[in-house]
């Protein structure tokens, strides 16, 4: 007997010990089973203050199974045992292990040599979070979790899909030789470090991306900003194919700009200089500058009917808007890229300069101002370093992209993709995850079985991505929200990896079921901790603070109860260690 019930204070039971504590180890965090006849309760000692052990409830052995939760209090009668070590595993893990079934986490810090083991089904099926400050064994402590899943040796996950999008490029040392410890793994790299191998640099193609795709890569602020992205992508259907499939369109389009600008009502030489602007570039081989205009007694290029005289008019403007009037087609309509055909970023470029000439903008300067900074983003992306990620080869689809991103050579599968997005900006970072993540949640929801390809989405550094932006205003949701919320039964599943957990949505966290929490200082983090995430008690949150490196507080529905898992370290270990100060400042005195 440890000692007698003296009290009972909502979901903590005072004990009266009956045992010199100075004499046996420490038994705080020790589990003890409370019992009278048929009923069997378990508590965690939380603390012992003058002999008062102090134990918070956790739930019941009912047969030979744990069950969460405390409906009815222990009597005062009961008698108060330490649970053995050897039955601690039906609460702090499974029974016994299967391997097909169960993945082995680390081991019990509190009871030595005692694994944690859980289920497979209730650890992945559902979104996770794993918080900790820096150094405090996050990325080794993913690396385990992923090296334990993919060293099974009779059950392999050959049909499992993680997407990492990896902050700081940790993951390759970790991932890169799985195939040697299980053949049949596979492990794909991509990096945005454009001096590496050219087959190994991401890249998206630009005709797999929609308007909200478009209006985040763009830094879109306003909803009036949408239509005229939409605008864009609907000439760069245009634009961006060959002149016999489409120039009774391109006619229409170029027609109605011009015929905008003969009405604009500014001066002449505006009107004038505007025209050989459009045509200059926008042109066909039907509709130029050098058209030929025919008059009654003799024919013009068209260039030269937009002469100024010597009044100050354009004297044939009436001939030319005639002209123009030809080439209107009211029965055509254009429509979104499907995907179906191959365009650039040049392409949209074009054709977002052109869709500001055709809405029409220079009629008013507010709306130019509006508009105007899409252009100059746009123009700036064309010109600047991040162009290559865009630059794609041939024609692809979106469903053989993804095909593509999860093959691996001789015809097998990838299980492991790795983004490495370390050398772009965490603006750029931000819109390519978010980018990547609707492309994978489509995908799956498109899909004719419903969730028969999961897909995990692991954001590093989860705080820089997900979070409560303009999203929602801007295009009615935040795809890490929507995942969170949908994502679970298309079989769409996030792992928030982050330092700050106070940083990131309130939406994507409150969605979480599985935490594997760290050590964390941070009063704020801690506070946010407390408010956002279920089932975690005051006692809890005292321990983050105290918790070694490589130690974490483990809770959600995967697990019976909160418990402390200490992992072993991975091998070989992600590329995640602080600089070593003294090696690089000091150097041997000669």
């Amino acid at each position: 007997m440890l000692g007698n019930i003296i009290g009972v204070e909502e979901n903590t039971v005072l004990i009266n010990l009956n045992i010199d504590i100075t004499k046996v180890q420490n038994i705080i965090n020790l589990m003890v089973i409370m019992e009278q006849d048929d009923k069997k309760i378990v508590g965690e000692i939380i603390n012992i203050k003058n002999n008062i052990a102090y134990v918070n409830l956790l739930g019941e052995i009912k047969g030979e199974k744990f069950v969460y939760g405390v409906i009815n209090k222990p009597s005062f009668s009961s008698s108060v045992k330490l649970i053995s070590k050897e039955k601690i595993s039906m609460i702090i893990s499974t029974e016994e292990f299967i391997e097909n079934k169960h993945l082995y986490l680390g081991t019990s810090p509190i009871y030595e040599g005692v694994k944690v083991n859980v289920e497979i089904n209730d650890l992945f099926s559902n979104h996770f979070a794993i918080f900790g400050s820096t150094g405090s064994g996050k990325s080794c402590s993913v690396a385990r979790i992923f090296q334990n899943l993919f060293s099974k040796p009779n059950s392999i996950a050959y049909r499992s899909s993680i997407f990492i999008f990896d902050a700081y490029g940790e993951y390759h040392t970790a991932f890169e030789k799985l195939n040697e410890v299980v053949p049949e793994i596979s492990f794909k790299y991509y990096t945005t470090n454009t001096d590496e191998d050219m087959d190994k640099i991401l890249r998206i193609p630009v005709w797999l991306l929609d308007v909200d795709d478009i209006a985040l890569l763009l830094e879109c602020d306003k909803t009036s900003q949408l239509p005229i992205i939409e605008k864009a992508l609907k000439l760069v259907t245009v634009f961006a194919r060959e002149e016999k499939d489409v120039i009774k369109h391109k006619n229409d389009i170029i027609a109605r700009a011009l015929l905008d600008i003969f009405t604009s009502g500014k001066n002449p030489a505006q009107i004038r200089d505007q025209v050989f602007s459009v045509l200059s570039y926008y042109n066909t081989s039907e509709l130029n500058l050098d058209t030929q205009i025919f008059q009654p007694g003799y024919t013009r290029p068209l260039k030269q009917c937009l002469l100024i005289d010597a009044s100050g008019k354009i004297r044939d403007m009436e001939l030319l808007m005639t002209f123009l009037q030809k080439y209107i087609d009211d029965t055509l309509e254009l429509e979104l890229p499907d995907g179906s055909f191959k365009y650039t970023l040049d392409d949209l470029k074009d054709a977002l300069d052109f869709a500001l000439i055709s809405e029409g903008i220079l009629k008013s300067q507010k709306v130019y101002d509006e508009y105007n900074v899409l252009k100059v983003r746009l123009h700036s992306l064309v010109t600047g370093n991040y162009k290559e990620y865009f630059n794609y080869g041939n024609f692809i689809s979106k469903e053989q992209y993804i095909k593509d991103l999860l093959s691996a050579p001789h015809d097998r599968k990838a299980q492991i993709i790795n983004f490495n997005i370390n050398y772009i900006d965490d603006r750029f970072a931000k819109t390519i995850t978010k980018i990547y993540s609707k492309m994978l949640f489509n995908y799956s929801k498109e899909l004719k079985n419903r969730a028969s390809i999961p897909f995990h989405i692991i954001l590093e550094e989860a705080h820089r991505y997900v979070q409560n932006d303009n999203d929602v205003n801007l295009l009615g949701y935040n795809i890490f929200d929507r995942i969170t919320k949908e994502g679970r039964k298309y079989g769409v599943l996030l792992g928030l990896i982050s330092q700050r957990p106070s940083e990131l949505s309130d939406t994507s966290i409150s969605q979480c079921s599985n935490f594997l929490i760290f050590n964390i200082l941070h009063p704020a983090d801690l506070n946010y901790i407390k408010a956002m995430v279920p089932n975690v008690s005051e006692e809890t949150l005292k321990k983050l603070k105290t918790l070694q490196s490589g130690n974490c507080i483990a809770f959600g529905n995967a697990f019976k109860v909160p418990v402390f898992i200490k992992f072993e370290m991975p091998n070989p270990a992600p590329s995640s260690s602080s600089c070593d100060i003294r090696k690089t400042w000091f150097i041997e005195k000669r």
